[in-house]
């Protein structure tokens, strides 16, 4: 009689790779579909955040800020000031989050301001343009155009 080996063959050990294949193969799209969902929605999220510190900032200083970096935190041991509010954390103070860079643009005297948020690679960390303005009203455009004054407002 012969020896029986325990253990599986080679053809059962190609259909379980095939089949871990084929899975991941369904999945990895959907993976990818879903981060660039939470980076737009993060975008969004952090548009707002920047729109309540910029009139928080505007309350308290008379004006709004010149730059995105006067929103950020404070140095140790110093207190709020114009030039650091302290509203913001430094990772959004520095102009780039979650696969977004914001751009800031202070308006004239300081009176308005425009934000700005462009994903850092389109196809794999966000396809949507936003803009935001002293209304606070974000705006989309997801045609790749870049996000301005007359893009769609989000709902």
């Amino acid at each position: 009689m012969r020896n029986r080996q325990k253990g599986f063959s080679l053809i059962e050990l190609l259909i379980v790779v095939a089949i871990i294949l084929i899975i991941a193969a369904i999945a990895i799209p959907n993976l990818l579909r879903s981060k660039i969902a939470a980076n737009q929605a993060s975008a969004v999220g952090s548009l707002r955040t920047l729109n309540t510190s910029c009139i928080a900032y505007s309350t308290s200083y008379g004006q709004f800020p010149a730059a995105l970096t006067n929103l950020g935190p404070i140095a140790s041991g110093g207190t709020a000031s114009s030039t650091s509010a302290d509203l913001i954390d430094s990772v959004l103070a520095a102009g780039s989050k979650s696969g977004y860079t914001f751009k800031f643009t202070a308006g004239g005297s300081n009176q308005s301001y425009t934000i700005t948020a462009t994903p850092i690679t389109a196809a794999t960390t966000g396809q949507n343009m936003y803009f935001t303005d002293q209304s606070g009203v974000i705006r989309v455009d997801t045609s790749g155009a870049g996000a301005g004054a007359s893009s769609t407002p989000i709902g």
